[in-house]
């Protein structure tokens, strides 16, 4: 312990260390979130008190705040990774407490969804489409893939944006684009969930059984951003239909979240689809209501162009 105080002596005498120090400190007290922390709880601080806590000042100011200097979750600077600062006071000093940050709140949601609904898995180019890769592509889906990114570009949550219907031919990259979309608000920050609604309906029936239907349910209507993967392409039932489907896209109107949807029919082809049961029974009426919730939650937008899968 003496050598370190003696070594702290020397250095405090030392005119490069003094110099040095006060850049620091001048530095670290003019950091805009510091200066903001220290005028808001001038009360509470002494000079001496921020002079005992610089060193923790100065940890703070190199720290990512709102993922800030992160590239990624992966790439997160701070020592606690998907954790980021906040300034707090306690015991009469200034000290640092971590909160999960917004990229490691989104990355923990998807966690818990994937392990609670197994019809989140979509293919691996849809969870990485970029619009870059979409842009390269031919000119016939430009007006699809403009909208998308237009879209992205002026997301503000709670401001009631319609989502996209997108449809189009088998295989012209309408999951592709709404993967793209995704990522792209991923990038802002904000949780997608993609459902591949084929295997969502038959997972949701087998749920009844083990008892996890109601939590299945409300982890997928509550989503932020919703999007339904090749809707039409499942069998329909009148259960499905008027049990699963029209709750969960009631919800999101009354709450106003962005729904999205993929498919190969139309919104006349959709409700012709919606009105026959596997049964055989018409009932135009009950898929002439989900069609209204449809066309409240969303824009159709065509996507054209070739099949991408011959």
């Amino acid at each position: 312990m003496k050598k370190i105080n003696d070594t702290l002596k020397r250095l405090a005498g030392n005119q490069d260390f003094k110099k040095r120090y006060e850049m620091q400190r001048a530095e670290t007290l003019q950091h805009p979130d510091i200066k903001a922390f220290l005028e808001e709880n001038k009360d509470q601080l002494s000079p001496e008190i921020i002079e005992r806590s610089l060193i923790k000042l100065y940890e703070y100011s190199k720290l990512s705040k709102e993922c800030n200097k992160c590239p990624s979750l992966e790439g997160c600077i701070n020592f606690m990774q998907g954790y980021h600062p906040e300034l707090v006071i306690e015991r009469g000093m200034i000290d640092i407490k971590y909160d999960k940050c917004p990229r490691k709140e989104i990355y923990d949601e998807k966690r818990k969804n994937e392990k609670l609904i197994q019809s989140l898995y979509v293919p691996k180019d849809i969870l990485h489409a970029t619009f870059d890769s979409v842009y390269n592509d031919d000119d016939k889906r430009i007006d699809a893939v403009n909208k998308a990114l237009y879209y992205c570009m002026n997301y503000k949550e709670g401001s009631n944006q319609k989502g996209f219907y997108l449809y189009g031919k088998f295989g012209v990259g309408k999951s592709y684009l709404l993967g793209a979309i995704a990522n792209e608000l991923a990038a802002k920050k904000v949780s997608s969930m993609i459902v591949y609604v084929p295997e969502l309906f038959r997972e949701l029936k087998s749920s009844i059984a083990d008892s996890t239907l109601n939590e299945k349910l409300d982890a997928i209507r509550s989503a932020p951003v919703l999007m339904f993967d090749d809707i039409g392409a499942e069998t329909m039932s009148s259960w499905t239909r008027d049990e699963i489907l029209g709750p969960i896209l009631q919800y999101r109107m009354l709450e106003k979240l962005p729904t999205f949807f993929t498919s190969n029919f139309d919104f006349t082809g959709l409700e012709h689809h919606l009105s026959y049961s596997q049964r055989g029974e018409e009932e135009k009426m009950k898929a002439r209501r989900i069609m209204e919730r449809i066309k409240y939650l969303t824009e159709p937008v065509l996507v054209d162009g070739p099949n991408r899968r011959g």
